[in-house]
């Protein structure tokens, strides 16, 4: 009989688990495209690398995806239960609410732990060649599409301007190309009636035959001063000018040029990252600390040399400066507040360029922490959105795609919102790195626990005198 119901609500749960994280990757593969869809369009790419990178996006989105689809799917099943009445049976019988919801429970915890492992050992590889493969894409000149009255600078060195087309797009009527392959700006310009525009085999260059025209030269002379410009003309009947094309075609970079981005690593490898970081933060205030204390004593002994270049004794570390600058000569006392001057404005250089460098390091320390911490953050995330989807759900008494999606993504919105501003937060120094990655996860696991709570109690979330109540009660306690 158990083992029935246990199937029953499995079943309950993992088809409609199935359905919300396939809707629910799709909606952000969508929200990818029309982000991206000015780089994937016109460029003339391959149809399977375009493939290749929805793939790899939609592997990239699922730790977004599965907190979702598990909040979402539990707030389904369970309300689907319960408002077919089924959760009702099941409690008369003697079954309780929290043994009901065991066996999903369970399948939670398998799922949070392959999160787990998916998010550090397969997201890392996924993350570099997605990143790989959007850099080469987005880096890819744009296919050529020479349009009517309008110049066409695609092509380095030409510039090209044609007033008609055919339909196929080869013929062209009234051509002017400038060519700039001397580097010597504007010096030479063709003009024809008509050409035609074919690539050759290989892919690797454009030939433009050009039919009845006439060229314009500049001829370029030994004295620059000379007023006098002379430029050759001739005229053609026929003439084939090629373009290289080697800067159209998909050139795929090294995948060990992104391998050091913190999405690329895993727990261990950021844990390393992390503290040779941090170790370079402290050698660099060390480096910093003892180079203004050089500058400042070794100047501070130089500009007491002024006075005294040839006395032999140790000098005084700590002078009376009003008597100081008394016994010096007006030559001297200039020398001296220059020189002061500018071993301040060193200083500061050194200040200012060491305080940014250090700003960037710990901004990667905390990307590397947030990095890290996302890896548990993922699997606990699951867990607390099933304990808020779940009890919900049993709760409202209402499935289908409703109330249910408004609930959802109202507390997915929470969450995510909390996840960026702990992010940020941290990255700003704010917060540390643990207290950014997992604050959504804190403040909404209190939720879990009452809707829980009140799940298993048979509470009404919602009935607004069973409230007024609970506050009179305090009000007369008080």
């Amino acid at each position: 009989m158990i083992k029935t119901i246990d199937r029953f609500v499995l079943k309950s749960f993992i088809i409609p688990f199935l359905l919300t994280f396939v809707v629910v990757l799709f909606v952000l593969m969508m929200q990818f495209v029309w982000k991206y869809v000015d780089d994937l369009v016109g460029k003339g790419l391959e149809w399977y690398l375009v493939l290749q990178l929805l793939f790899f996006v939609s592997l990239t989105m699922i730790p977004l995806a599965l907190p979702l689809a598990m909040l979402l799917s539990s707030n389904m099943a369970f309300g689907n239960l319960a408002e077919r009445y089924e959760l009702t049976a099941l409690k008369s019988s003697g079954i309780s609410l929290n043994r009901i919801i065991r066996p999903v429970f369970i399948l939670t915890i398998f799922i949070s732990v392959g999160a787990f492992y998916y998010s550090n050992y397969l997201s890392p590889i996924i993350n570099l060649k997605q990143s790989a493969l959007l850099y080469d894409i987005t880096h890819q000149k744009p296919s050529i599409d020479i349009r009517e009255g309008v110049f066409y600078k695609g092509i380095e060195n030409f510039t090209i301007k044609t007033s008609h087309k055919s339909k196929n797009g080869k013929w062209m009527y009234d051509l002017m190309i400038y060519d700039h392959s001397q580097r010597l700006g504007n010096v030479k310009i063709l003009l024809a009636k008509k050409g035609i525009m074919e690539v050759t085999a290989d892919e690797r260059f454009l030939l433009f035959t050009l039919y009845d025209g006439h060229s314009y030269e500049e001829v370029q002379q030994s004295n620059k001063k000379s007023e006098y410009k002379p430029m050759l003309r001739s005229n053609f009947v026929r003439q084939v000018i090629r373009m290289d094309l080697s800067d159209f075609k998909m050139v795929r970079s090294d995948e060990k040029l992104f391998k050091d981005s913190y999405q690329m690593l895993n727990v261990k490898q950021l844990l390393a990252e992390r503290d040779t970081e941090q170790f370079e933060i402290n050698k660099k205030y060390e480096l910093v600390m003892n180079e203004l204390t050089h500058n400042i004593f070794e100047n501070k002994q130089r500009n007491f040399d002024v006075q005294q270049p040839n006395d032999t004794m140790p000098k005084p570390l700590y002078i009376n400066t009003d008597i100081f600058l008394k016994k010096l000569q007006p030559q001297q006392r200039s020398y001296l507040f220059e020189n002061t001057l500018n071993i301040i404005r060193n200083n500061e250089a050194l200040s200012r360029s060491s305080a940014e460098e250090v700003r960037m390091r710990k901004e990667t320390v905390a990307s590397y922490g947030i990095e890290y911490h996302k890896k548990f953050t993922l699997s606990f995330a699951c867990l607390v959105l099933f304990f808020i989807g779940a009890p919900l759900g049993a709760i409202i008494k209402k499935g289908g795609l409703g109330m249910p999606v408004v609930i959802s993504v109202g507390f997915f919105l929470i969450f995510y919102v909390l996840s960026i501003v702990g992010e940020k937060s941290a990255k700003e120094s704010a917060m540390t790195a643990a207290e950014g990655a997992w604050l959504a996860s804190v403040v909404l696991m209190p939720v879990g626990i009452f809707l829980t709570y009140k799940a298993t109690r048979d509470s009404i979330l919602f009935d607004m005198d069973a409230y007024i109540n609970f506050f009179k009660k305090l009000v007369k306690k008080a």
